[in-house]
């Protein structure tokens, strides 16, 4: 901060030195000025050494706001203008009110941009509960004439939306997640199983079967979002199957104790290039435009909700030899506990 400081005062510094060796040049010039080399030097270095203590003082005083808010700027919060330093010069004091406008403007953009959310997403979520009512009457309906195959067919469609709108109603919670997280001990399967059985009649149009090898295990985990990651790799894995493919569910458990949940299918594979963005937001990849099935919605939200419940996503895949997706639980921990 001192070599910044010396190059901003660097004028005053030259115009210093200049002015010094002016003076030192008319008394070697001028003939009438009668004085020993020696006492010039003398003059030279107390000018000297009383110009470097000034810098010094004027160093420590000016630059005491500039530390202070270069402190203030390693910490940002929202309410970082009520930690303002006060302000010593009036320059300081100008650059600290224009500061503070822009503090102020900032925060009331925020804020109308949080109401604003706030109001779409309540909008969101009373539009989503108002499509469900008639969503439910359809699905009596066809549950009552499942013996034409007409019916089976509009409820695999049924389905489709059906998942779309509950996907809908889950991104516009998510930003309160936190508010939502509840913990408990729960058998990975029976997840599994249950989200199974809601795209039952998506299976039986496309012949997939799914098989649970191993034995389960019980995990620490918010059930209600695990069960909405698992249903985004369960689409995937239904969605890219081939007619008549296989889902293996399968279970282990690594040596620090994780409990890891494997959904594998038969699909189409994913190519490597494509592996390290499959989390991306909208990024669908060469097998999502195959299929020309794909919304790049699916794995980002599945990650974006694991990052917050403590489960690592980690997807594995062949050409040709299908995917496998990798859920690891997180091991109970003394933040679990309390929150238990």
């Amino acid at each position: 901060m001192l070599l910044r400081y010396l190059g901003d005062m660097k004028s005053w510094i030259l115009f210093f030195l200049l002015a010094l060796g002016f003076v030192d040049t008319l008394i070697w010039l001028d003939a009438g000025i009668d004085t020993e080399l020696s006492s010039v030097l003398y003059v030279n270095v107390l000018l000297l050494i009383a110009f470097t203590t000034f810098v010094i003082w004027r160093y420590r005083k000016e630059m005491r706001f500039s530390k202070e808010l270069s402190n203030l700027a390693g910490e940002p919060s929202l309410d970082w203008q009520e930690a303002f330093p006060e302000p010593i010069f009036s320059r300081d004091k100008v650059a600290m009110e224009a500061m503070r406008l822009v503090a102020v403007s900032s925060l009331k953009e925020i804020s109308e941009l949080r109401y604003a959310n706030l109001i779409e997403s309540d909008y969101t979520a009373a539009w989503v509960h108002e499509v469900k009512a008639p969503l439910t009457a359809m699905k009596l309906t066809m549950d009552g004439h499942l013996h034409e195959p007409v019916i089976r067919k509009i409820q695999a469609e049924w389905l489709r939306v059906h998942l779309l709108i509950d996907q809908q109603l889950y991104i516009s919670r998510m930003s309160t997640l936190e508010a939502d997280y509840v913990l408990e001990k729960t058998d990975v399967h029976g997840m599994v199983t249950a989200e199974v059985r809601e795209l039952a009649s998506w299976c039986i149009e496309k012949n997939v079967a799914v098989e649970f090898e191993g034995e389960s295990e019980e995990v620490i985990t918010d059930v209600k979002w695990c069960r909405f990651i698992i249903r985004q790799i369960v689409t995937n894995a239904v969605k890219y199957s081939p007619i008549g493919g296989t889902i293996i569910i399968s279970m282990s458990v690594n040596p620090t104790g994780n409990g890891i949940l494997y959904i594998k299918d038969e699909g189409h594979g994913i190519e490597a290039h494509d592996l390290p963005r499959v989390f991306d937001k909208g990024f669908t990849g060469g097998a999502g435009r195959l299929y020309n099935a794909a919304t790049g919605l699916g794995l980002y939200l599945a990650q974006t909700v694991a990052d917050k419940i403590g489960i690592t996503l980690h997807v594995q895949s062949e050409i040709g030899q299908g995917t496998t997706v990798q859920m690891t639980f997180s091991i109970e921990n003394d933040f679990d506990k309390v929150l238990k």
